[in-house]
Formats: structure tokens, C-alpha cells, sequence
């Protein structure tokens, strides 16, 4: 499809004048601009399948999706954040922005005015934000619009690289992804051979359970389970998830267990797990169910089973699922080194975040 081109910002326009910016076909390549300036012309495919183009180097970005901010602080970039969504500042305090720098209370109601008062390089959001309208109303400021959807596991290399494009972290990036595939790699590898055990994963609310076709479901399989309601096509919304009856989950019998609740990278307090470790096991019918019968019911804040696009999740269900093949693996680890070295803020320990009920 034609490039989608953008006009210079007026405060660019002094840098700019004179240089030639030179497109070449590519996704991703970076083409520095003629005249010995430090300008870049950047051009990327997008999410969207859209080929953008950017005036780098990208020091200034509004971010919105907390998954989207949590990529973006790992590869380095997070100081050319300025501006974010509402859920990204309440669930990622330690990215230090607020008041003026929220532009957008979701990834649909956009203050465009407020973005460009920001005056960004570039403009992200994930493919189910508002980003066709995004692009409309920000063409007129020149401001590009990047559509790169953080939250999809199926996307994950594609969407890191198009992350490290976009900031010119590509190094940063392929590490990023390495640490995933390490991850992945651990578990792939002791899990095989194993039979697979049955799994009723739970999300945010009671009995909103996933589907085939969800991130979840994914690694449930690659943990070495099997989704209980892995047979059921239909229903839910883009991440394939529906409101299941209390009376199926019974008669599916899961092994094991386990609510997310939503991410917030504050520490979860006893009171929030005993609440929702409660009302688990004591919901009719429940007590004859394998896994709350044999102490296998998990309740997790997503910020951790979530965090690097489920791989963690998927390691810590791995351990659950098959203790024998884990039991020299520490996923606390990997969940430590994900806060620590790739997301910049303080660990507390993973009894902040996930905890066995019961």
C-alpha cells in the first residue's frame, strides 16, 4: 500500500529546512537525512500493515497501553515518553508521569489537542485503540501514528522490533526478546513428553474465563495444560475471552486454577487476595472440584502473569502444572529480573503479586 507521509512540525521546520529526506523501501530502515544533521528519516511497517514514516530520531513519544509502555521502558526508551494514557499512569506509577501528560482516558477517548501540546515525534497505541481516527486528526499537527499492539502474544518479535525501529533500540530490543525466548525456552523443554493437565483460567471477573484464539489459551497449552474450555468457539471480545456457566466449570473438572486480576504494578495487599481466595473456594459446588480439592487454586495480579507478554505467566503455570520438571527453576527469577533489569523499578518479592489460596 502507498506510504503515509507526514509534514515536518512547524517547530522542526528551522532544523529541517534544506536537508532531503530519502525514503527507501523496508520495514524498519532508518535513512539518515543529507546535509550532516543528526535527522533520520525513519520509515516502518506497522501493526496495521500501514508504512509510516517518521522524522527521527524519535526524542519525544505519547505511548498508550500500559503493555505498550512496559515494551517501550524495556528497551531503553522510556525517558522519550511524555505523554500516556489514564490506565498506564494508574497501573505503572513508576513511569513518573500524570496530570498533564495523560492525554487519554482510554485507547479511544484521545484529547488530540493535548497531544499535540506535547509535541511528540511519534504516536503509538495498539490496533484496538482509535488509531484510524488517531491518524486523521493528528495529520494535520505532523504527528505519525504507529499502530504496535503490545498486549498480543501472537505479535511479540514483530512487535519489539517494530519498538526498536521506531527508537533505534534495536539491540535493546533483540534482547528483550532473547530474555522472552529464554524464558520460553525453559519451559518448552521440560514440558515435553508431559501430559497435559486441565486448566480453568479466570479473568477479572468471576467466570469470565479464555478461549482459543487468546494469549492465554496459548500459554496454558505451552505450559503443558489444556484449556478446559478450549472447545468452545464462539463468544468474547478480540482476546477471545467469555462469560462461562458456573455449573460448566464444575462439571469440566480443572486440575488447577487460577484468577488474574487486572495489572498494577503496586503491590497487591493480603486483604485483595484473601477477598478473592474466599470467594473462589467457596463457590457452590466447588469444594469437589480437583483443584480446589487438592490446594491447587493460584490468584495472580497481572502486572507479573502478564508481564513480557505472558511469558512469565507461562513459566509460573509451567512450575504449578509439572513441579517434578521445574524443580531446580525459580521463576521468581525471571519475574525479578523482568521488574528489575528490564522495567527500572523496585522488586518487593512475588508474594506481592501471585499467591496459592487455600
Amino acid at each position: 500500500m502507498p506510504p503515509i507521509r507526514h509534514r515536518i512540525r512547524p517547530f522542526a521546520a528551522l532544523a529541517a529546512a534544506g536537508a532531503l529526506a530519502t525514503l527507501v523501501a523496508g520495514c524498519g530502515e532508518v535513512v539518515p537525512e543529507s546535509g550532516g544533521g543528526s535527522a533520520e528519516t525513519i520509515t516502518v511497517v506497522d501493526d496495521a500493515d500501514r508504512e509510516v514514516t517518521i522524522e527521527g530520531p524519535v526524542e519525544r513519544a505519547v505511548v498508550l497501553n500500559s503493555y505498550g509502555n512496559e515494551f517501550v521502558r524495556a528497551i531503553g526508551a522510556g525517558d522519550t515518553v511524555v505523554g500516556i494514557d489514564k490506565v498506564s499512569a494508574e497501573r505503572l506509577p513508576y513511569l513518573g508521569l500524570g496530570g498533564d501528560d495523560v492525554v487519554s482516558e482510554d485507547l479511544s477517548e484521545i484529547n488530540y489537542e493535548a497531544v499535540a501540546e506535547l509535541d511528540p515525534d511519534v504516536f503509538i497505541l495498539p490496533r484496538n485503540g482509535a488509531w484510524e481516527e488517531a491518524a486523521g486528526r493528528l495529520e494535520s499537527f505532523g504527528i505519525p501514528v504507529v499502530v504496535a499492539t503490545a498486549w498480543d502474544f501472537d505479535v511479540f518479535h514483530e512487535t519489539m522490533d517494530l519498538l526498536g525501529e521506531v527508537f533505534g533500540r534495536q539491540d535493546e530490543a533483540a534482547d528483550v526478546a532473547g530474555f522472552y525466548d529464554e524464558i520460553f525456552g525453559v519451559v518448552s523443554e521440560r514440558v515435553e513428553g508431559t501430559e497435559a493437565v486441565p486448566v480453568y483460567w479466570e479473568t477479572v471477573q468471576p467466570y469470565l474465563t479464555v478461549l482459543p484464539g487468546s494469549g492465554f489459551d496459548q500459554i496454558i497449552t505451552a505450559a503443558g495444560g489444556e484449556n478446559v474450555f478450549g472447545d468452545v468457539e464462539t463468544g468474547g471480545d478480540v482476546q477471545s475471552e467469555t462469560t462461562v456457566d458456573p455449573a460448566a466449570v464444575v462439571e469440566r473438572d480443572p486440575a488447577l486454577i487460577i484468577h488474574e486480576f487486572d495489572p498494577a504494578a503496586t503491590p497487591t495487599g493480603s486483604g485483595r487476595f484473601d477477598d478473592l481466595g474466599d470467594d473462589l473456594l467457596g463457590r457452590p459446588g466447588w469444594q469437589d472440584v480437583p483443584a480446589v480439592a487438592d490446594g491447587e487454586v493460584y490468584v495472580s495480579n497481572g502486572w507479573a502473569t502478564s508481564g513480557l507478554s505472558k511469558a512469565i505467566g507461562a513459566l509460573y503455570l509451567a512450575t504449578w502444572l509439572h513441579p517434578g520438571e521445574f524443580d531446580d527453576v525459580d521463576p521468581e527469577e525471571y519475574l525479578r529480573r523482568w521488574v528489575e533489569d528490564y522495567q527500572g523499578t523496585e522488586f518487593t518479592g512475588a508474594d506481592d503479586y501471585i499467591r496459592k489460596v487455600g
